[in-house]
């Protein structure tokens, strides 16, 4: 019997050395940035998309590079002591990569660099699991911006409908979120068709790093006072 072309043995060793050679090109590839760009900034990244990540890659690219999603390995390349970090004050850095968050490498002026961040914000569909400021309700009567053929799904979706006449019609109110939700899976869906986007995709920065003054925290987070947001209710007709 003819020998299967799927039956063939993996080294097990070979994928572990260039997992390891991957790690150690990132490390030297962190490190070398540190040598040519004259500011690191340290960012975090709420509701992060990669499409408008991309975008932001994309206005900085002739002049600045990102590392994003590997926080052991960049902590690594900085330092994480002050015994071991590669140059003053980096392992500062090191200490708040914790989550979502990356390094930029610029030679773009850090003013300028922190007023792009600061206006930099982008609505989108909240996915599930992420927590709404706002309540949404659909009040009873017909839902004429969908075909009469989505009824069997919106009705999987726990909406109160029926056709009447052809047109989707709920036959009584119904609350889509309410304020301080972690949306479902369900409610992330309906959000969607209803056209609601609930998140902000937004990139923060958190600290800076030059050759000159070493480490230090960007200016807008030294003042910076989280105001709790009153929650607001939205009715949809």
């Amino acid at each position: 019997m003819p020998k299967s072309k799927r039956d063939k043995d993996v080294s097990l060793t070979k994928v572990k050395k260039k997992t390891k050679e991957s790690k150690v090109s990132l490390v030297e590839a962190i490190r070398v940035c540190v040598d040519e760009y004259k500011t690191l900034f340290m960012f975090t990244v709420e509701n992060m998309r990669t499409t408008k990540f991309v975008q932001i890659r994309q206005e900085f690219k002739r002049d600045s590079r990102f590392f994003f999603g590997k926080n052991n390995i960049m902590a690594i390349a900085l330092g994480r002591t002050p015994e071991d970090e590669y140059k003053d004050g980096l392992h500062k850095i090191s200490k708040r990569l914790v989550g979502q968050c990356g390094l930029m490498f610029t030679n773009r002026p850090i003013n300028d660099v922190i007023e792009y961040f600061a206006n930099f914000k982008e609505r989108d569909y909240a996915r599930a699991g992420h927590e709404v400021d706002e309540t949404i309700t659909l009040s009873e009567g017909p839902l004429e911006h969908f075909p009469f053929s989505m009824e069997p799904q919106l009705r999987k979706l726990g909406l109160p409908t029926q056709l009447q006449k052809g047109v989707i019609t709920l036959y009584s109110d119904f609350v889509v979120c309410t304020a301080g939700d972690k949306l479902t899976p369900d409610q992330s869906r309906i959000l969607k068709l209803l056209e609601k986007t609930l998140a902000t995709f937004r990139v923060t920065l958190i600290a800076q790093w030059t050759p000159e003054r070493h480490f230090e925290v960007v200016g807008a987070t030294k003042t910076k006072s989280k105001v709790p947001r009153t929650p607001t209710a939205h009715k949809t007709p």
